[in-house]
């Protein structure tokens, strides 16, 4: 299976993602055969900023579960007022 396939699986996700350039954590909005669009979260303010489409070649690494991807989801989690539940972004 192609890592391409495999990433198809976890669109909408938060992700750490490694490409030829640079490395970010964020959510993978799609995943296609010819480039990924990915908006970046600053780990900081917690606010996601930039999107980004990436060609799907110079992907290097992808971390889908752990223990940085757990801690951005409870901050991102503690930041979310019970009026906003309707509309989360994870």
């Amino acid at each position: 299976m192609r890592m391409i396939q495999k990433l198809k699986l976890f669109e909408q996700s938060v992700v750490f993602l490694r490409w030829a350039t640079d490395a970010e954590f964020g959510k993978l909005l799609y995943v296609g055969e010819d480039f990924v669009e990915f908006h970046a979260l600053n780990p900081d303010t917690m606010e996601y900023g930039d999107k980004l489409l990436i060609n799907s070649q110079l992907i290097l690494e992808v971390m889908i579960s752990g223990y940085e991807i757990s801690r951005l989801i409870a901050e991102m989690s503690a930041k979310v007022s019970s009026s906003d539940t309707d509309n989360l972004l994870f």
